[in-house]
């Protein structure tokens, strides 16, 4: 899972992030600008004001093991687990 942390608030994205990065540094490197940053699950997203000097931070998260990934394989969801 992703964390993206912008002025001390957190957003969890889906794969891939590898565009989203790009955008977000677009943004800065042009002196600031909105992004939309899509959510964990469906929905519109939310548009965030990127500028040059906010604090923004990348984190990966490792949920669960290969054990809960096994299982989420097998039931298709992990509301079951």
């Amino acid at each position: 899972m992703n964390r993206l942390t912008v002025d001390g608030r957190d957003y969890f994205l889906p794969e891939p992030v590898t565009e989203l990065k790009q955008q977000i540094l677009e943004a800065i490197k042009s002196g600031g600008g909105y992004v939309n940053v899509p959510p964990l699950r469906g929905g519109p997203g939310i548009d965030i004001l990127f500028s040059p000097g906010m604090p923004v931070t990348w984190s990966q998260i490792e949920v669960g093991g290969a054990e809960s990934a096994a299982a989420v394989a097998e039931t298709g969801t992990a509301d079951d687990i």
